[in-house]
């Protein structure tokens, strides 16, 4: 019973280290490449693609498993589809509003699949809500909103891998947790998926960490935001805890407060919202004076910690969950507000990282 785990996780693991390089020479081979921006870090032309590679090792995965119940074929339909549409994204380019149309439409692809929000709990009082046909707008939502999450924080170096490997890891533990609890079969299959997903990015890290052979490009970042969306939806929000409505956001903290203070930051600056900016976590950090390296690894570690806390959140008391929660949004609005995130009397990045940029044109050079 323990060894087909460990032998599904080392099969993605494998997968996905002999994948990537080919999908770098598939990239090359398809036109699909990165180019050079003012508003992005690197200063070099840069295969994108690197989602296929950990796509490929994820389903590889997935159909080794074997547990091919609705859900399940769902996620991998769903996933098939975002794919797609990064791949035609990374190659010719397609524009917002048609990016979030082809999210929307693969979101309602999964629903009859049972990947849905069926009730939430009320975590001051524990009353379940069902949602009857609001399900169907609150499941879209979710889906569409953290795979833009994930999308967003793709800006650095193993940046958008390396969180949504930690944030895989610890949806693993918190269902592990309510599977001893609650025993509900499907937190088993999402344990093993989530798993397996950690292990198709660990691989893929190999060729993503900073100095890149490979970006993720948009075929990866929906994918990653998409799958940890969905496979929180089906474990996690079938679990009549009272705080579970909560666990999922802590867990993909950093891409959803990332986006959540671009939205908060555009309209202090009386920007569009929709407008693409250098203003985001990873640029302030390397504004103030971090290395690409020193950047990554600092929201990698305030990934673990956040979830840590989702683990710890699942094992205490809902009282002292909403004092942690309090001690957390405090500590977090803090923060963003010293690094200026959101966007509160400081001058752009672009303008006082100058030395920053600098080390990073050096370091994609070397």
């Amino acid at each position: 019973m323990v060894l087909k785990p460990v032998l599904l996780v080392l099969a993605s693991l494998f997968i996905s280290l002999l994948a990537t390089p080919q999908v770098i020479k598939l990239a090359y081979r398809w036109g699909a490449l990165d180019q050079p921006d003012p508003r992005k870090v690197h200063r070099k032309i840069m295969p994108r693609l690197g989602g296929l590679a950990v796509y490929l090792s994820f389903i590889a995965g997935i159909l080794l498993m074997g547990q091919l119940t609705s859900p399940v074929i769902g996620l991998i339909i769903g996933s098939t589809l975002i794919v797609l549409l990064g791949i035609v994204d990374d190659i010719k380019g397609i524009s917002p509003r048609v990016k979030l149309l082809g999210q929307v439409l693969v979101a309602f692809s999964v629903l009859p699949f049972g990947i849905s929000v069926d009730f939430i709990t009320n975590p001051i009082n524990g009353d379940i809500l069902h949602l009857g046909f609001l399900s169907i707008p609150v499941t879209v939502f979710w889906l569409v909103a953290v795979t833009n999450a994930v999308n967003l924080i793709d800006g650095l170096d193993g940046l958008a891998g390396g969180t949504s490997l930690i944030s895989a890891v610890t949806l693993a533990v918190v269902s592990w947790t309510q599977w001893r609890v609650f025993g509900l079969p499907e937190q088993m299959q999402v344990i093993l998926m989530a798993l397996i997903l950690a292990a198709s990015l660990l691989g893929f890290l190999r060729y993503n960490f900073n100095p890149a052979k490979i970006f993720l490009g948009d075929t990866g970042s929906m994918m990653l935001g998409f799958c940890l969306a969905a496979m929180s939806v089906m474990g996690l929000t079938k679990s009549t805890t009272a705080i579970s409505v909560i666990i999922p956001l802590v867990i993909l903290g950093i891409p959803l407060l990332d986006t959540v203070f671009a939205v908060v930051r555009r309209y202090n600056m009386h920007q569009p919202i929709f407008k693409a900016d250098k203003e985001h976590l990873h640029h302030r950090l390397l504004a103030l004076g971090l290395s690409h390296k020193q950047a990554v690894l600092a929201i990698y570690g305030v990934s673990a910690f956040l979830g840590l806390s989702a683990v710890m959140l699942n094992l205490i008391t809902t009282n002292q969950a909403i004092l942690v929660l309090v001690v957390l949004a405090v500590v977090i609005i803090t923060a963003a507000n010293k690094i200026g995130i959101i966007g509160h009397k400081r001058q752009p990045a672009y303008q006082i990282s100058s030395g920053a940029v600098e080390m990073e044109k050096r370091s994609s050079e070397i």
